[in-house]
């Protein structure tokens, strides 16, 4: 299949993560070097998040080919009763703990096939997943600059042949904070964070130029940006007060655990009255989980969903969200984790490398098809339990000649 086989040169990829970096940025604020990217390689109208559009979620959807349902990671925050405990992005000892992690992650499967891989940051990387962490992966610090972080991606490209990872993932925020503080409008602010990020990109392109390796580069975002205001925000405290419950909230989702599941319908009456900005569904269904998922008490027994641009917060919730208006002088923020459905939390895709169309261009796709695709650039075998095709990304690839 690919050009690389006719060449008998080995195929390198560098899987990039933009967090935050909505599908309408390159074509609004034209970063040169992106732009430049894409001219000579596979571009894709936009690419779909799976739900919720979250960052953990997203993530590992795209290390694994499977939907949040079927690896396990079903928000930012969830509650597991099987350990009866709670998954918080901010817990490092959860993080690290692979025992969370369904799936095969794209660099656990190179590393089973005697491929080394390295990571500079990806969701999953620095936990033990299947007893296995890439031969090479830091633990997640954001205060790291990204310079150094490409520095490091550099490094191991010059490694001796048998140390040099042929799998990559590099990851950065710097379009998920912007967006968050600021919106997904406010245009001066999204543009100097993207040209900076993007002025380091080119640096990293140049140099790969030079290193005579087969790199493709796989460039991709987990998820878009939407305006949300103070006056959207709903006070979920106060909203669940009379039930008996137990809620987990991220803002564009609520999970909803009740102390006798036997209650269900009457709580599902009662909260449909209630309904205002939010609807209340059911967690088994194909919109959002799918109708069949292997870890559907993670998800709850009832989801609540604010409508577009409405956000969940406790009471507390308020209280910071004044204080980010007064920080960053906005009145206006930026948030994820709606419907996918919804144009604003649509990502991206881009790909250039010597394995890869030029100047292509591609509908909108869903993201779990990302993992076949890494695994034919890479020669790995396909796992049957992925929710990911092979027919949706094959043809990019160059045809051998």
């Amino acid at each position: 299949m690919l050009q690389a086989m006719a060449q008998g040169k080995e195929q390198y990829v560098l899987l990039i993560s933009l967090d935050g970096y909505r599908y309408d940025y390159t074509a609004r604020f034209h970063p040169p070097n992106i732009e430049k990217f894409i001219a000579g390689g596979t571009a894709a109208e936009s690419m779909i998040p799976s739900f919720p559009s979250k960052t953990f979620p997203n993530h590992y959807t795209i290390a694994t080919g499977m939907r949040p349902g079927n690896h396990g990671l079903v928000d930012n925050t969830f509650y597991n009763p099987e350990k009866k405990k709670v998954y918080r992005i901010s817990d490092r000892s959860v993080v690290q703990d692979g025992t969370w992690y369904g799936g095969t992650p794209i660099w656990v499967l190179a590393e089973q096939h005697n491929i080394k891989a390295a990571s500079y940051f990806f969701v999953g990387s620095e936990a033990a997943i299947q007893g296995i962490r890439p031969s090479y992966y830091y633990d997640y610090d954001g205060t790291v600059p990204n310079s150094e972080r490409i520095d490091k991606v550099l490094e191991w490209l010059t490694l001796p042949s048998a140390s040099r990872p042929k799998l990559i993932t590099l990851y950065f925020s710097d379009m998920d904070d912007a967006g968050h503080k600021y919106g997904p409008d406010n245009d001066q602010k999204l543009r100097d964070a993207l040209l900076k990020l993007d002025a380091e990109l080119g640096v990293l392109f140049e140099e790969i130029k030079t290193s005579n390796l087969n790199v493709n580069i796989v460039i991709v975002s987990d998820h878009g940006m939407a305006n949300v205001t103070q006056e959207r925000l709903i006070d979920l405290e106060k909203l669940l007060a009379p039930f008996e419950l137990e809620y987990y909230n991220d803002g564009a989702l609520a999970h909803l655990h009740l102390k006798n599941p036997s209650d269900k319908k009457n709580i599902r009456k009662a909260l449909r009255k209630l309904q205002s900005n939010f609807k209340v569904v059911d967690p088994i269904s194909k919109r959002y989980y799918g109708k069949k998922i292997n870890y559907p008490d993670r998800v709850g027994d009832l989801l609540l969903i604010p409508d577009p641009g409405y956000y969940f917060v406790a009471t507390s919730g308020f209280i910071k969200y004044q204080n980010r208006s007064a920080m960053y002088d906005t009145k206006i923020f930026g948030e994820h984790g709606f419907d996918p459905q919804w144009e604003d939390m649509h990502a991206i895709f881009y790909a250039n490398g010597p394995a890869i169309k030029s100047g292509h261009r591609i509908k909108s796709f869903e993201n779990i098809h990302v993992y076949p695709l890494l695994c034919n650039l890479l020669h790995l075998p396909i796992p049957d339990n992925i929710d990911g095709e092979e027919r949706v990304l094959e043809n990019i690839i160059k045809s051998e000649k």
